[in-house]
């Protein structure tokens, strides 16, 4: 176990990725449990099932799009990942958006206010950004993390990730529903400069490797005309 945990500070990339993935499951997770009192802080009559249809079809569709990106050597995933970021960050500021502009209601019960639609769309987006996001993460997982120690890495990952949920779900009464929101647009827009991070030192990495490469080629071909 402690030498798998020995990649983590001698390799940025892969320190990189398990932030990444950290920040952006931490945002999940805390989205699963708030959601229901975002579209319905009035006690209103929503259609949970309908809703959560709509969510998974939405991820759906975001696999679906997450495959063909994939089938194509551009975008790289490390490249088009950076917005997907920033889309989700922004969809997950739409609860703090809409309770500074639109006039909440004091009516209770009823359907789905007008600002809970909002915030639907913006969940539905969300939930198409974590469709990509799961494809996605597995390819920059298997591109820089050894296979022997992927799992024990990741798990490292998850210490922190798990710390933070349950601070943030034992406080929920305790924190406005828009400063639950705000920080997980924050730990969104981290992972996206993150990305961007990740995308720098890959293409470092890569060019270093094409010119010792071609180095080693230029050396073989001269061995010959040497001797």
């Amino acid at each position: 176990m402690m030498g798998s945990l020995l990649y983590v500070p001698s390799d940025e990339k892969i320190t990189l990725l398990g932030a990444i993935q950290s920040l952006f499951e931490g945002s999940i997770y805390t989205f699963v449990f708030l959601w229901t009192p975002a579209l319905s802080p009035n006690d209103e009559d929503i259609p949970h099932g309908f809703i959560f249809a709509t969510f998974m079809l939405s991820s759906m569709l975001g696999s679906s799009i997450a495959s063909r990106l994939l089938a194509h050597p551009s975008p790289k995933v490390e490249s088009y990942m950076q917005t997907v970021f920033m889309i989700s960050s922004s969809s997950l500021q739409l609860p703090v958006i809409t309770n500074f502009l639109v006039a909440p209601s004091a009516v209770k019960g009823g359907s789905i206010s007008f600002s809970g639609c909002i915030q639907l769309i913006g969940f539905c987006t969300f939930e198409a950004c974590v469709g990509i996001f799961w494809p996605s993460i597995m390819k920059m997982r298997s591109q820089y993390i050894p296979e022997e120690s992927r799992s024990t890495i990741m798990n490292f990952f998850r210490i922190p990730l798990n710390i933070f949920v349950c601070i943030a779900l034992y406080n929920v009464k305790a924190l406005p529903m828009t400063v639950m929101f705000g920080m997980c647009s924050i730990f969104l827009f981290v992972a996206s400069i993150l990305q961007r991070r990740l995308m720098v030192i890959a293409e470092i990495h890569k060019s270093r490797s094409q010119d010792w490469t071609a180095m080693k080629e230029m050396d073989s071909e001269a061995d010959p005309l040497n001797g």
